[in-house]
């Protein structure tokens, strides 16, 4: 994570006549590759009941308890599936929960890594550089602790 921020690149390109030079900026975000496991949610995190549904079906619907609803605890997150089955809807009910829960769970990790990209980028401004990397001079200025190093040896890895 040292070299996330701002870092400024110096150079003359070689079809500037005049030798003017041009300054770029790039912004850099560093952060670990993780593996997600796959979401599994536990029995005793699950609230399941079964209710009778509404809507057209007659007396069979109105007499059965078909319709299966369950509810993650932790989030308070629902679904409800509603076919003839009561088996079937236990099922596509679990799917659902298990969508459901792991797209809150992704959205939340979504916005948790925009806010660490936003605190380690900065806005990109010329103040919060990090390095300027000069190639006329073949030299590196790191600015946190004022050191000037070789671009060589940095461009090979060679950084102290």
């Amino acid at each position: 994570m040292k070299e996330a921020g701002g870092h400024r690149w110096q150079r003359i390109p070689p079809t500037e006549r005049k030798g003017r030079v041009h300054t770029s900026t790039v912004t850099v975000a560093v952060f670990p590759i993780e593996d997600h496991a796959p979401l599994r949610l536990l029995e005793r995190d699950i609230e399941t009941f079964t209710t009778r549904d509404s809507g057209p079906g007659g007396q069979h619907r109105n007499k059965t308890d078909s319709c299966v609803v369950m509810r993650h605890k932790p989030t308070g997150i629902e679904a409800k599936s509603a076919t003839k089955s009561q088996h079937r809807n236990r099922i596509m009910a679990r799917q659902m929960l298990e969508a459901r829960v792991a797209a809150f769970h992704a959205e939340r990790a979504k916005a948790s890594e925009t806010d660490s990209r936003r605190a380690m980028v900065g806005s990109g401004m010329r103040g919060d550089k990090i390095k300027t990397y000069r190639t006329r001079d073949d030299q590196v200025t790191d600015h946190r602790t004022g050191r000037k190093l070789r671009l060589q040896d940095v461009l090979s890895g060679r950084l102290h």
